[in-house]
């Protein structure tokens, strides 16, 4: 496979995975992870590994039960993409950071982040997830 053809090949999975995690489809996004791929939130210091990634990822959609992605910018290069993307999604449940804990309030509220996400052999090895955590907390009110 020439590298453009590998460039292609991952474009297109990023696309897949992406519309899974729109569709919160559980099993489409796992099966698109290597067995001991690592889930790694680094502002929210959340991290899971292999099996325990899928209840993870199940955490965040109980959470945010309508949360949505839209992809602002992609950026696919040989065996890794990265994507800058903005979220959205209505503040239904308590939200927990640290000592900080804040009630549902309904907002509907958006924020941005980026994605690294390194593939090998056709598979997701890793996630690494860096968000705008500030903008959550102040939209739900834990923050001025």
């Amino acid at each position: 496979m020439s590298e453009r053809d590998g460039i292609e090949a991952l474009a297109e999975a990023i696309g897949l995975y992406n519309d899974a995690w729109n569709a919160q489809d559980l099993d489409a996004i796992v099966a698109m992870h290597a067995p001991d791929m690592v889930f790694a939130n680094h502002t929210a210091g959340e991290s899971a590994s292999g099996a325990d990634v899928r209840d993870h990822i199940a955490r965040i959609f109980e959470s945010w039960p309508d949360m949505r992605f839209e992809t602002r910018r992609l950026y696919v290069r040989e065996g890794v993409v990265t994507q800058e993307w903005t979220a959205t999604a209505t503040h239904t449940s308590t939200l927990r950071r640290g000592e900080m804990e804040a009630p549902p309030t309904g907002r509907r509220v958006s924020w941005d982040g980026i994605d690294v996400i390194p593939f090998e052999d056709g598979l997701i090895k890793r996630k690494d997830v860096y968000s705008d955590s500030v903008s959550i907390l102040r939209q739900v009110g834990l923050l001025d």
